[in-house]
């Protein structure tokens, strides 16, 4: 045996007792024993620093050890990691081809293989082991931010119990429940004996119906029910129920967004586990849900709507407090902001002669993707039918969009400066004129109006005839699905957007009110996940709009490996943490409502910026690939 190989199988020896060596191909090994090369750093030599620029190596410790300043822990801190035998570095910078964000210097007298650039970028695409751990790498980093910070909004509220607990854990006692045969005076005396508000009527431990004490008086007392009528007859049946292992969140947003005042826990057979009421998650959560949902559907006037909103913005500034995730939140949001529009409209309706007119009010936009921050405008549309022609009741339509639109800008949703609203002509048009748009954009695309137009692919029913909605999509997934021109031009427009990171320093910003030094997360951060996840999920017949589900459900198709999607997914949730946490701060004008100082940053959100800008340049690099760009 030559001394070549005889090193080689002492690399491969070596290697093999340390992860994710330990788990790769022997041929993958092979490949990377006969590239290594051994370098020797005395104590105290600086092996790479940021200045260097993007690492020629990736380096595996042989022996020795090497420190690194500035890696790891929590906020403000001047934090050291120590890398001993068997581990690597820089995995983030090497994986990106950019500079690292930490200082590596030998610890001791140090030998450390180094691989070529080239070679670990081969690696990465034939060894799926090696792939995935560098990837795995990038996604805990990212989580383990997101935790940092969802901490450091929890000790604004330690009072508070957390919204992700299981409904498991809020069951205080055994529910109430009867057969449906059971009569009304039975179950009345069952309920006054456990004072229970709730009586569950359940077959074989199933849940079938339930009678809350709400329902008595209009079910019961006015119609004057005899009390020998059987419970089935009155109780309100296929009550809303969630899996036990469902969170609090889980139950307040279905609350919220159903008008319901109780969720039935039950197992994986669907037997009841127990009865989460209002008073069950106020009590945990020290909330006004029930209080603003009340105040929001029985408002008689803008007025109430108008406070109403405000409650809401400090309701949600809680729930960010007690360490709520964003991708919960923005659908907290966006569904309480719902119940404000639908209000709004319920108001305005009775001052509108829209009786034989089916039309559906449209969401477009963050609100159309259930991803609404603190700062947000209208984006807003109208579909309709009518057998009456257009010239005769489009004026009466938008009367009343304009009256609504008017109405929202007082309760807090600012009139939206492109005039994506209602109240446009253009954009309250009947079904087949929304098809005909929808069906122009996609057989004769122009780049600067598709642009303008992707908002619209984001659509979501709000209120009236949600089939409009609904038949509007299916249009458009039919035609777009089919259409690979006006996909590749779709993902040219989502490229349009750059990465903000740059070859020297770590992020490119931009000047605000002549101070250089921000960063636009939502153009230059969460539109870089948005705008890929809508091209994705289009090009694959995907009708959800949320941007995370989009990514879920199409990423599968498109061949993106399950470890690189759950970064992708953690990079955008805490791009959308950033935004949160930088527009609850009182100080914050609505001009910079996305504005980020990147100099404010801790050194640990700083690198995961870094981190998760590089999951957006792995999407577009995705998108780039798949259609030749």
């Amino acid at each position: 045996m030559t001394a070549n190989a005889t090193l080689c199988l002492a690399t491969v020896e070596f290697l093999s007792k340390h992860a994710p060596f330990d788990t790769m191909r022997a041929e993958d090994l092979t490949f990377i024993a006969k590239r290594l090369a051994l370098a020797y750093y005395p104590e105290g030599h600086i092996v790479l620093e940021p200045e260097m620029g993007a690492p020629a190596y990736f380096y595996i410790v042989q022996r020795g050890a090497i420190r690194v300043d500035g890696a790891t822990s929590g906020p403000s801190q001047d934090t050291h990691a120590l890398l001993e035998e068997g581990e690597c570095f820089p995995i983030g910078a090497a994986s990106g081809d950019r500079p690292t964000v930490n200082r590596y210097t030998a610890a001791e007298d140090t030998f450390c293989y180094q691989l070529a650039s080239a070679d670990f970028h081969r690696l990465l695409q034939q060894s799926s082991e090696f792939n995935r751990f560098c990837t795995a790498y990038l996604a805990t980093l990212l989580g383990q931010t997101h935790l940092n910070m969802q901490q450091s909004f929890q000790q604004k509220a330690l009072e508070q119990q957390g919204m992700a607990a299981s409904l498991s854990r809020l069951i205080r006692r055994e529910p109430i429940t009867c057969p449906p045969d059971t009569s009304l005076a039975e179950a009345f005396t069952a309920m006054h004996a456990a004072r229970a508000g709730s009586m569950v009527i359940t077959e074989a431990g199933v849940p079938i119906g339930i009678l809350t004490q709400s329902d008595l008086l209009p079910r019961v007392l006015l119609p004057n029910t005899p009390l020998d009528t059987p419970i089935s007859q009155v109780m309100t049946p296929s009550p809303f129920t969630l899996s036990e292992h469902a969170t609090a969140y889980d139950a307040t947003l279905a609350m919220a967004t159903r008008g319901i005042r109780h969720v039935l826990a039950v197992d994986g057979a669907g037997r009841l586990r127990g009865v989460i009421s209002e008073r069950d998650l106020f009590a945990m959560q020290r909330v006004g849900l029930r209080e603003l949902r009340q105040r929001i559907e029985h408002a008689t006037d803008l007025a109430n709507l108008v406070q109403a909103g405000q409650d809401l913005r400090q309701l949600s500034y809680n729930l960010l407090a007690q360490g709520l995730g964003p991708e919960q939140l923005t659908q907290f949001v966006s569904a309480m902001n719902d119940c404000i529009v639908r209000q709004v409209i319920a108001l305005t309706l009775p001052k509108h002669d829209l009786h034989d007119i089916q039309w559906c009010w449209l969401a477009f936009g963050s609100e159309g993707r259930e991803e609404q921050t603190f700062s947000t405008d209208q984006d807003n549309g109208l579909v309709y039918l009518s057998e009456r022609p257009d010239d005769e009741i489009k004026p009466t339509l938008l009367a009343f969009a304009a009256e609504v639109v008017a109405g929202l800008d007082q309760c807090g949703f600012p009139l939206c400066q492109g005039h994506i609203m209602a109240s446009n002509p253009d954009l309250t048009l009947s079904l087949e004129a929304w098809q005909r748009k929808f069906s122009h954009w996609i057989s004769s695309p122009d780049p600067k109006a598709l642009l303008a137009a992707t908002i619209f692919f984001d659509l979501r029913p709000l209120a009236g005839d949600e089939s409009l909605a609904q038949r509007l999509t299916k249009h458009l997934l039919q035609h777009v699905s089919s259409n690979t021109m006006f996909q590749h031009m779709l993902a040219g427009n989502a490229l349009s957007s750059h990465v903000p990171l740059g070859l020297v320093r770590d992020f490119v910003t931009e000047t605000h009110q002549g101070q250089s030094g921000w960063l636009d997360l939502k153009k230059s951060g969460a539109r870089l996940f948005v705008d890929p996840a809508r091209v994705l999920a289009l090009a694959h017949g995907v009708a959800a709009t949320n941007t995370l589900s989009r990514l879920e459900q199409a990423a599968p198709k498109s061949g993106i490996h399950p470890d690189v999607l759950h970064a992708m997914l953690d990079a955008f949730r805490f791009i959308q943490l950033l935004r949160l946490r930088l527009q609850q701060e009182p100080h914050t004008e609505k001009s910079r409502a996305n504005l980020l100082r990147v100099d404010e940053l801790n050194p640990l959100e700083r690198r995961m910026l870094k981190e998760s800008l590089q999951q957006a340049r792995r999407l577009q690099s995705h998108l780039k690939t798949r259609y030749s760009l």
